[in-house]
């Protein structure tokens, strides 16, 4: 299989003029990984070693979901690493891996079958993004630029707030509104957030051809994330997402580090990092999470 465009002797930033990131780690040992990463995996009774032991392997083993991989990779104009690196960076810090991807189409139809909403104290998020502090988002071109402008109103207006006689967490949007079972939710192979789903339906229905997300169908946007198919859309279209804002808004190029575009698959905000980038100057750094993935690359791209 030829190798992608972006990674080939012709990067993006030659071709676009863009500053490429160099290769590799900037930090020399890994930053230090999150409490509560590190609390929820000694509650497991393992270690990050034997989780990335666990998903390597998977990986390894699994030769139909690397041809998935790379097939949905190659529609999404990115190298398959990317979402190599994703899958084992969140499997290692975040989640314990299914012994076999079957595994996962199962969860999905039990998940399927639930009846639940997203909502917040018997309000519903469709009802609520009908307050008038939304309008001004109603003329946004698309799912990203909707959903990033209600965000951003939720953030400005309601986050820790009083309003309308509702007092509202001071959390973020989408813990308070798209986690109906419990904080800290994401689901599935590529543990997509539901409300990082809503942002790239417009993106994976015309890049995938599956149907546009509705934020009234929860059990919709979880069959979504959780099907081992459907994710894996979700996932490249994250990462193609990342690597499109700081080509077009910070003039750099991170289609050659894996580790940066899985930092940004670990954190979100693409949009807003790239231009904080812009505003600072240099090159991004990698996190615990994207540092792994640099260090561990070797490994990871014989999986493929």
């Amino acid at each position: 299989m030829a190798i992608l465009l972006v990674l080939s002797s012709t990067s993006l930033g030659d071709a676009a003029g863009l500053r490429p990131v160099p290769e590799g780690n900037r930090h020399v040992e890994q930053p230090k990984v999150p409490g509560a990463s590190v609390r929820r995996t000694r509650a497991g009774r393992t270690t990050f070693d034997d989780k990335y032991d666990k998903i390597r392997d998977l990986l390894g083993k699994d030769k139909e979901l690397i041809r998935k991989i790379k097939a949905t990779a190659s529609d999404y104009r990115i190298d398959p690493i990317h979402m190599v690196g994703a899958i084992v960076g969140e499997h290692t810090y975040n989640v314990d891996a299914y012994d076999r991807l079957q595994s996962y189409y199962i969860k999905a139809a039990a998940y399927a079958g639930d009846r639940f909403r997203f909502s917040y104290d018997d309000e519903t998020i469709s009802e609520f993004v009908a307050r008038p502090q939304f309008s001004k988002c109603e003329g946004e071109d698309g799912s990203y630029g909707l959903w990033t402008c209600r965000e951003a109103i939720w953030e400005d207006h309601f986050r820790g707030r009083t309003v309308g006689g509702v007092s509202f967490p001071d959390n973020r949007f989408s813990a308070v509104f798209f986690q109906p079972f419990y904080a800290g939710q994401t689901f599935g192979l590529g543990q997509v957030n539901p409300l990082t789903a809503l942002m790239l339906s417009d993106i994976v229905s015309k890049t995938s051809g599956y149907p546009k997300l509705d934020e009234k169908d929860a059990a919709a946007v979880y069959e979504a994330i959780m099907d081992p198919d459907k994710s894996l859309a979700y996932m490249a279209a994250g990462i193609r997402k990342s690597i499109d804002d700081y080509a077009s808004i910070a003039g750099v190029d991170i289609s050659t580090n894996p580790g940066i575009t899985a930092t940004l698959y670990n954190t979100g905000g693409s949009h807003q990092r790239a231009a904080a980038l812009r505003a600072r100057g240099g090159m991004p750094t990698e996190n615990y999470y994207g540092w792994l993935v640099n260090n561990k690359l070797e490994e990871l791209k014989n999986l493929l």
